[in-house]
């Protein structure tokens, strides 16, 4: 079972020796456009995080390697992808970069792409059932080969003793290696994001009420 960063304790030196450490932070993104309420729990959960690996450190140690999700370039190029793809998870990965953590890339450049591809096939929509199932089925079994890859990049550079963040997201099913420890990096604004995001499709659908009885009464 994956810590809860809650009600993570002190540990005693014992139950970490010569154990691989991971802190696991889900990727949440933003965009131009996002609504103003969004872009507030954005930041805040971007904050919350930063400063929950710090705690970490601080128990446990410090970040020696750093894994983002989608970097496929060579590590003089990596920090400035992952500053396109998301700055705030990439403003932590250089912090981290400056006190010494070396960026790993953990990504087979076929893999990745083939998965965006499918994924971009299903998020377009897709008007046939077989066609759909077919998708499905070819990204699932891409998105597979790709977190298996994941994990034996993981396995083949993080040493013993060693601690790692990952950035990921959320729904990523990645099967670590048994002797690597992990900690799930979810403070509170994750949450709030998620209330948030599960009310929008309520709140839409009342305006769009509110608007239809607006234009009956006009009528």
């Amino acid at each position: 079972m994956t810590p809860e960063l809650g009600k993570l304790n002190k540990p005693e030196a014992s139950n970490f020796k010569h154990s691989r450490k991971l802190f696991l932070v889900p990727l949440i993104y933003s965009s131009k456009d996002a609504p103003k309420e969004y872009v507030e729990k954005y930041e805040l959960y971007w904050r919350q995080v930063s400063e929950h690996i710090e705690n970490l450190e601080t128990k446990l140690g410090k970040v020696s390697r750093v894994y983002h999700e989608s970097i496929t370039g060579n590590d003089e190029t990596s920090l400035k992808i992952m500053d396109t793809l998301n700055p705030q998870s990439s403003q932590i990965a250089k912090k981290k970069a400056d006190k010494g953590a070396k960026i790993e890339l953990i990504e087979d450049r076929q893999l990745a792409e083939e998965c965006m591809d499918w994924e971009r096939c299903l998020l377009i929509g897709l008007l046939s059932e077989t066609a759909i199932k077919k998708v499905s089925e070819l990204y699932i079994e891409a998105a597979r080969k790709r977190y298996e890859h994941i994990s034996k990049r993981i396995d083949s550079t993080l040493k013993a003793d060693e601690i790692a963040v990952l950035f990921i997201r959320e729904g990523s099913v990645i099967q670590f290696p048994k002797d690597i420890e992990v900690f799930s990096v979810s403070p509170p604004a994750l949450d709030e994001i998620h209330r948030w995001l599960r009310s929008r499709p309520a709140e839409a659908e009342t305006e769009k009420k509110g608007t239809s009885s607006s234009e009956s009464a006009t009528e």
